[in-house]
């Protein structure tokens, strides 16, 4: 490796790029795409530059971005501290955390630089819309100074606001979010702070009832650097692995940290949507009695990546003796002792179930339909090293970083990665093989990150049940589907039978738009695309971007997706409720389909 290639002036290196790029983004040049940009780039996009969620890669998909012009006008990237040059890989490259502002929006990016021909060329670009000028959160230096100040300090107190909110005694709210999990109020949370006014409700009776009522032993599978919520991050006292009450009870609490409207135990039970004025109609059902409320925005935060059970329709159910339930109604607190137990199913939710049964004294037997992704909590670990642990950055940089890799652009490293954390788990790896349990590398090899966004499952991250099932604790029966349900069990379709009094269904989850159908109705549903899964672009389709339906959109992902993604969507409302002049994405869909298209999208106010 040459001198040259390794003590560049990387700081002046940047510079320089971001200078040639701004010119470019001005200017309008997709002939600038050659000189800036390696020919197998990545351009991701969240918000500041298209005004939706996309991903370019490669030279023409590039060109046709510097060709549509910036959100706004032109921008102005501008080096956001010193630069670094990496040189752990194949070869070194040139990181560079970026600011970014157009006369509508400001935002970061992060863009590495490799050498090419004596050239320093892009080979990652991320630019991410943080605000909108004059709309900025009311966080930090722009906190609310707090209570009756000046001539009103002896006007309403900050309680008896606090209940005026919540009664909506001053009129409807701009967004309802149904749904009192995470993701519904790490929203809420951002709306918030952006000063949109929003009304969360769920059907539980409290808020957390959604992780209290699942199975007792049920922790998170991802570390608890990665799982804070937005504005308030764990304490340094909590736990690796966040126990479900204990996340529970902090989304409790959480939510009154923030000042969120909640009303619990209420349901949606009615609503119409008026495309002439852009209102919904929806009527609620709780204890504040039957309202109608007419919000302009509804997103449904009901789930990870969908929240319907998936329960397949088996012969003989009904004739069934014992319990037959889905893993999302197990039988939670219930004497287990004794029982035969089976379930079906061999991801999380099939494997945490199965480890529960055996320790409470059940006689399990786990039956696998097709191969599944298997990594131990340690070997996991692996993959957000220096990232999400103790010796990370702070989390808003961490998800900067981690989102500046698009999703398929470095199946590579995912693969290289899956390998080395196989190599750590080889033994219980092995010893699984040898009792039939059926093992995947995940989708090309790339472990749980890509089963996860292409199909909401298909793995396993150990905490137990492994060495049970390598043990014969519990019992296994693998590469079979369930025929029928017998009344003394279930006969499966290898034409064997296994005798059982309870049976799990830990058989997923339906799409997001399931939901959307059972609240809203099948017209609504009909006009939303497919809610998560890749689109050609290599994006989560529907999620945190419009739904095909005006007024209407999907808010999901696991902790660490919905503290950052959920500032993009809470983004898009806050534009459309200020009337920020933003560009139209449905033009996004025909420019896909033409890739000679440069038409620029028109904007909207």
């Amino acid at each position: 490796m040459s001198e040259e290639r390794t003590t560049p002036d990387v700081d002046a290196t940047v510079d320089r790029w971001l200078e040639d790029f701004a010119t470019a983004v001005g200017d309008g040049d997709p002939g600038a795409a050659p000189t800036l940009f390696d020919d197998d780039a990545w351009w991701r996009d969240l918000l500041a530059f298209t005004w939706d969620l996309r991903t370019a890669h490669g030279l023409s998909a590039i060109a046709r971005l510097l060709a549509d012009g910036s959100v706004g006008g032109a921008l102005a990237p501008v080096r956001a501290g010193a630069a670094s040059l990496v040189d752990s890989g194949a070869e070194p490259w040139i990181q560079a955390v970026v600011d970014l502002e157009t006369p509508v929006l400001r935002g970061r990016g992060v863009l590495r630089l490799v050498e090419r021909d004596g050239a320093w060329k892009a080979w990652t670009l991320l630019t991410a819309a943080e605000s909108l000028v004059g709309h900025e959160e009311r966080t930090g230096t722009r906190r609310p100074a707090g209570g009756a100040q000046g001539a009103d300090r002896l006007g309403r107190g900050w309680a008896d606001g606090r209940r005026r909110r919540h009664e909506l005694a001053d009129g409807d709210p701009a967004v309802l979010v149904v749904g009192a999990g995470h993701s519904g109020l790490g929203l809420a949370a951002r709306l918030g702070c952006m000063g949109v006014d929003t009304l969360v409700v769920d059907r539980n009776e409290r808020i957390g009832d959604n992780w209290r009522h699942r199975y007792d032993s049920l922790v998170l599978h991802d570390p608890v650097w990665y799982d804070h919520l937005p504005y308030v991050p764990f304490p340094s006292s909590w736990p690796v692995f966040t126990p479900k009450d204990k996340l529970a009870d902090w989304l409790e609490s959480y939510a009154g940290t923030m000042d969120l409207n909640v009303w619990t135990g209420t349901e949606l039970v009615d609503s119409s949507f008026d495309p002439g004025t852009g209102t919904w109609t929806v009527t609620l059902t709780g204890p504040q009695g039957t309202r109608t409320i007419r919000p302009r925005h509804v997103v449904l935060a009901t789930g990870v990546s969908g929240t319907e059970p998936n329960v397949p329709d088996l012969p003989g159910a009904a004739d069934f003796d014992g319990t037959l339930c889905h893993s999302s109604g197990f039988p939670r607190g219930a004497d287990l002792a004794g029982r035969r137990a089976v379930v079906v199913g061999s991801c999380n939710s099939g494997h945490d179930i199965a480890q529960e049964l055996y320790e409470k004294g059940a006689a399990v037997t786990m039956v696998q339909r097709s191969p599944t992704y298997v990594v131990s909590v340690a070997a996991s670990g692996m993959a957000m090293a220096g990232l999400y642990d103790e010796t990370g950055p702070p989390t808003d940089v961490a998800d900067l970083l981690g989102a500046s890799f698009p999703f398929a652009a470095v199946p590579e490293v995912h693969r290289a990665t899956t390998a080395a954390m196989a190599e750590v788990d080889r033994d219980i790896l092995t010893r699984l093989e040898q009792v039939g349990f059926l093992l995947s590398s995940g989708i090309d090899g790339t472990g749980a990150l890509q089963l996860f966004l292409q199909k909401g499952g298909g793995y396993y991250i150990d905490v137990g049940a492994s060495a049970l099932l390598a043990d014969g604790l519990i019992g296994l029966r693998s590469g079979v589907g369930v025929a029928r349900v017998t009344p003394g069990g279930l006969e499966l379709d290898d034409g064997t039978s296994i005798d059982a009094d309870l049976v799990v269904l830990a058989t997923g989850y339906q799409s997001m738009v399931a939901t959307a159908r059972r609240l809203l109705g099948d017209e609504v549903a009909g006009r939303c695309g497919p809610v998560w899964g890749l689109d050609e672009e290599g994006e989560l389709r529907g999620v945190w971007r419009r739904s095909g339906h005006d007024g209407l959109w999907f808010m999901g992902g696991n902790l660490a997706m919905a503290r950052f993604y959920g500032g993009f969507l809470a983004l898009q409302i806050l534009a459309a409720e200020v009337g920020a002049a933003v560009p139209d994405p449905s033009t996004n869909d025909a420019r896909r389909d033409d890739p000679a298209s440069t038409t620029s999208r028109k904007a909207v106010t």
